[in-house]
Formats: structure tokens, C-alpha cells, sequence
């Protein structure tokens, strides 16, 4: 476990490795910013846990790397290129909720592995996300207009050898129908009561709104008693925007019911249009009667579309999750990794795969459960929308994988120009210890003061 935590927790090459063995020296400087050796030094050992046998010369190509982050990092500090902290704050919160989740959300656990407390980790690897963000975004900039032709696509893929075309698996696409248990009134009314009861007394303080939400919070923000952070306007859903934001400093709302819950939020600071806030969730409690109604409920829509009563595409607006990024797609499944409807038989989730094994194309799925990223239970129903057979790569079959090879290697190649000419303009200097490194050279030859 520990290995993969390792892969899994580096924000940026030199994130959240508590104790560094290298003597750090500077070995490189791009315009105004600083290549150390110990950068170096862990994104080799990280490659070298998942590969003892590396090639030589690696270091040569991980500084080159670095160098080209570090220049698209200094060109995003020329151009005033902004990251707003709340942005950074949500990112960084992001990563600790996955960091912890490979945990069991055990805190202690965390805190041991690192040698430090959630908010020392976060405050320590603050100003890398934050450059990490940077590059990202100038990177974006830079390609953002790259486009292809579709004569383009067909040139790429005829460069192509035969011997060298990719051989792709089986691929399946799938619709999928989702649907969540609704509350019972019971469940409901006893969240809110104890909400009311929470809210009582921090307001008549005999608790404080940090030992209330540590105590009965329902989410992650738990841990920091029930603090979100700075957020701006538009990034929380729109119930609880509208309570946060029609609160004055210190002032704790009345009960808030949105999809997640039932809130009470205590407005901490504002600034303009960004906020600080502070919430407690209470979950109300989904009963076993509750999900065999779901169940059954979804499985008179699989009736309604076996019997050709109904397409799927109708069914999936009438009754699926409209918070499913499939809703917006006909039903159909993304395939998160290529961004693509298609997905490889050993790419599905198990409960999916094992669900349309057997499954004719057209063919609809009896109701299974599911739990979502937030650990929430749900039910859907699955349709079989294609098929492919095993094949090499073709112009007919998989015309939207070979677009994107082909924008991603223009891309690659645009980038590669944009950096030999900021180089020519960019204060450089790179360690005599690297200097037998033959990628390096274009480098070295603008190794001057501009």
C-alpha cells in the first residue's frame, strides 16, 4: 500500500515527502526560477520504486522535463497569470479527501505516514499547487488554439507503419439509467430536529460550531470543524450558496436542505464576493425499505424499455439522476480516461463488466447497486449499446481515438517550438554536472544573460 500511496500522493515532483535525503543545491535556473537537485533525486527514486531498472540518462531527461515546467511557470509570471487562492485551497483539499479515502479516512493513519497534521501537509505543499496550477493554465494558453483538419488526422495516421498500428481490444459503449433512494419523511424530519438541536446550542453557547461539526458532520470538512475554506461565488450548489451568502459575519443559518443534506452554515469571514463559511451535514438515513423501493421502482422502467413502451434515450430523461454526466449524453457512459463514449471490457467497473457479460447488444440489465465517489448508495440499470470486435487501429472504427493522437502530437510539437523560442529570451543556467547530457544541448547554446 504504501507504494502506491506514494505514486498516488505527489502533487508536484517534490510534494509531500516529508523528510528530504539529498543536500539540496541549485543545478539549474530558468528566468527566475529554481531547479533544485533534490527535484531531481525524487522524481528518480519515485521512478525507480515502479522500475529498478531504468535506463542511463534518465536524470538527463527528468531535468529537461523540469526545466520546460519551469519555463512555462516563469512565462506565467511575466504574463500575470492568475490563480485565486480559493481555487488552489479546493485543489488541495481534493487530494487530501483521495489521500485519506485510500485510508479509510483515518486521520491518525495520515498524520503518522507524513510525520505532520492535515493542515502542516497542506501548508507545506501550498506553493506548489499553486505553480502546478500555473503551468497548467499557461500550457493552455499556449496550445488552446491547436486544432486538427480532418486531412490532418488521415496524414497523421498514414505515417503510421502497418507493423505499428495499435492493436485495440474489444470495446463495449453503454447507457446507463441512474436512480437514488429517496428519503423517507421519518429519516428527514429526524435530521432536521437534530440540526435544530446542534444549532441551539452553539447559538446559546453551550458548544462551539468547531466541537458540534467535528462531533456530527456528515462530510470530510468534518476534521477542520466544518471549515470550507475561501470560496467564491458559484462554486457551492445553489441552496447553499443562497443561505451562505444572506448571512452576516458569525451568523448561523436556519436548516438548509440540498442534495447532499441538511445543513446549518456560519458565515466566518467575506471579502467582496468570496466567503469563508463553515457547515455542518447531517445525512438523513436511508432505511432498507427505501432502497427496495428504489429497486423496484427501477425496474419498471427496465419493464418499460423491454417491452419497447419506451427508447432508453426517453426513459433516461424522464427518470435518470440529472446530476450523472451521462444524463447530458443520451445515457451514455464517458469513459473518464480517453473522454470518449468507449471503454475496454477490462477497463469497466466490476459490477459493470460482470453485469453485460452475458448481455446481447440492445439489451437492458436488471436494477444492480452502486456506491458513488461519496459513498452514497444508488441503483441503475445498464443497456448494451455497442460492440467491437479485437482489431488493429482503422480510420472507420476509431476515428476519435486517432483525432486526439493526432491534436496531442501537434500539440506536443507546438509546445517544443513555443520553448526553443522563449528560450532564446530566458536567463539560463544549468550544473557542469550535467553536462553530458545530449538533450540538454539547445539549451546550453542559449546559456547567456539576454
Amino acid at each position: 500500500m504504501k507504494k502506491g500511496l506514494v505514486v498516488l500522493l505527489i502533487f508536484t515532483s517534490n510534494c509531500l515527502l516529508a523528510q528530504k535525503q539529498v543536500i539540496d543545491k541549485v543545478i539549474a535556473t530558468v528566468g527566475g526560477e529554481l531547479v533544485l537537485l533534490s527535484e531531481i533525486e525524487e522524481q528518480h527514486a519515485l521512478m525507480q520504486d515502479q522500475n529498478s531498472n531504468l535506463p542511463e540518462g534518465v536524470r538527463c531527461n527528468i531535468l529537461a522535463q523540469i526545466m520546460g515546467s519551469k519555463l512555462l511557470l516563469n512565462q506565467a509570471k511575466l504574463d500575470s497569470i492568475l490563480v485565486a487562492d480559493a481555487e488552489v485551497e479546493t485543489q488541495l483539499n481534493a487530494r487530501i479527501e483521495r489521500i485519506l479515502t485510500y485510508m479509510n479516512n483515518d486521520v491518525s493513519q495520515f498524520e503518522a505516514y507524513y510525520g505532520q497534521t492535515v493542515n502542516e501537509v497542506k501548508e507545506q505543499v501550498r506553493e506548489d499547487m499553486k505553480n502546478q496550477l500555473l503551468v497548467e493554465r499557461m500550457r493552455n494558453s499556449v496550445i488552446q488554439s491547436i486544432t486538427v483538419t480532418p486531412s490532418e488526422v488521415k496524414d497523421f495516421f498514414n505515417r503510421i507503419p502497418n507493423d505499428s498500428l495499435p492493436y485495440f481490444n474489444s470495446e463495449v459503449e453503454i447507457g446507463e439509467i441512474v436512480y437514488r433512494p429517496k428519503v423517507n419523511e421519518n429519516q428527514k424530519n429526524i435530521a432536521i430536529n437534530l440540526l435544530d438541536s446542534i444549532r441551539n446550542l452553539i447559538i446559546t453557547e453551550q458548544a462551539t460550531f468547531e466541537e458540534m461539526a467535528q462531533t456530527f458532520s456528515d462530510d470530510g470538512s468534518a476534521r477542520a470543524g466544518g471549515d470550507l475554506g475561501w470560496t467564491k461565488r458559484g462554486k457551492f450548489v445553489q441552496e447553499f450558496e443562497a443561505a451562505a451568502y444572506n448571512l452576516d459575519k458569525d451568523e448561523i443559518s436556519e436548516v438548509t436542505e440540498t442534495e447532499f443534506g441538511y445543513h446549518i452554515i456560519q458565515l466566518q469571514e467575506r471579502r467582496g464576493n468570496t466567503i469563508r463559511v463553515r457547515h455542518i451535514l447531517i445525512k438523513p438515513e436511508i432505511t432498507d425499505a427505501d432502497l427496495e423501493a428504489a429497486e423496484m421502482h427501477l425496474d419498471s422502467i427496465r419493464n418499460l424499455v423491454s417491452t419497447d413502451s419506451m427508447t432508453f434515450s426517453v426513459a433516461v430523461k424522464l427518470f435518470s439522476d440529472d446530476n450523472e454526466q451521462s444524463y447530458n449524453n443520451d445515457g451514455r457512459m464517458v469513459n473518464p480516461a480517453s473522454g470518449n463514449t468507449f471503454f475496454e471490457i477490462g477497463d469497466l467497473d466490476p459490477d459493470i463488466y460482470f453485469t453485460i457479460d452475458t448481455m446481447e447488444v440492445g439489451q437492458v440489465s436488471a436494477p444492480f447497486e452502486f456506491t458513488d465517489p461519496r459513498g452514497e448508495t444508488g441503483y441503475r440499470i445498464v443497456q448494451l449499446q455497442s460492440q467491437t470486435a479485437p482489431h488493429r487501429a482503422n480510420l472507420e472504427q476509431d476515428y476519435a481515438k486517432i483525432v486526439k493522437a493526432a491534436k496531442d502530437s501537434k500539440q506536443s510539437g507546438f509546445i517544443g517550438t513555443w520553448i526553443e523560442e522563449k528560450v532564446s529570451s530566458t536567463y539560463l543556467n544549468i550544473d557542469a554536472m550535467y553536462d553530458g547530457c545530449p538533450n540538454l544541448e539547445n539549451w546550453r547554446k542559449k546559456e547567456t544573460k539576454p
